[in-house]
């Protein structure tokens, strides 16, 4: 596994090493002593996996404290644009966002911390996207950041994506009151 920088040090990009013969490929899509090496010092409790026509728009999501989640994502098939934005307090990223292309041919995996907002948008129809999280989902510290706020800024490559109605009502950035502190 490789660790490739964001523009945010604290979410990074990890490349596996896979293996691929005439048969098809192999490769580990997750080990603890590795990902520890990477300097991923979390255990993850919960694994998510969600089916999603071309076009769909899930985010901007994140669990307040004590629920906080962090997140290891990649996509099983098809592609998606993955994008993490910075919610820690005097952090000198705050309100920053990075994203990364994640696909079933470049099987990339993205790393988010707690502390970040996450969302993504499906590049191809059918996408099948997995995530491995360091938190239980807890439905009380859900909250949803609205997904086109102009003060966050994301170019998400489709202007007229599908979304639920909790991801239309997000709230505004200028009204998020982060509960996480950047240290």
């Amino acid at each position: 596994m490789i660790k490739i920088p964001t523009q945010i040090p604290d979410v990074f990009v990890i490349k596996p090493d896979v293996f691929e013969d005439c048969r098809g490929y192999f490769y580990e899509t997750f080990n603890k002593k590795k990902c520890s090496e990477l300097g991923i010092q979390y255990d993850f409790v919960q694994d998510n996996e969600s089916l999603s026509s071309k076009d769909v728009l899930r985010g901007l999501h994140l669990q307040k404290p004590p629920f906080e989640q962090g997140k290891l994502v990649r996509v099983i098939k098809g592609s998606v644009l993955d994008v993490a934005v910075d919610i820690r307090k005097n952090s000198p990223h705050y309100g920053k966002w990075v994203s990364q292309e994640l696909t079933e041919q470049n099987k990339l995996m993205l790393w988010i911390p707690p502390g970040f907002a996450h969302g993504f948008i499906t590049l191809k129809d059918q996408t099948i996207f997995s995530y491995k999280c360091t938190g239980f989902y807890n439905r009380d510290s859900e909250q949803v950041i609205l997904w086109n706020d102009p003060d966050i800024g994301i170019k998400w490559l489709v202007e007229n994506p599908v979304l639920s109605d909790r991801d239309k009502n997000g709230i505004p950035f200028n009204n998020f009151q982060s509960p996480f502190i950047y240290k």
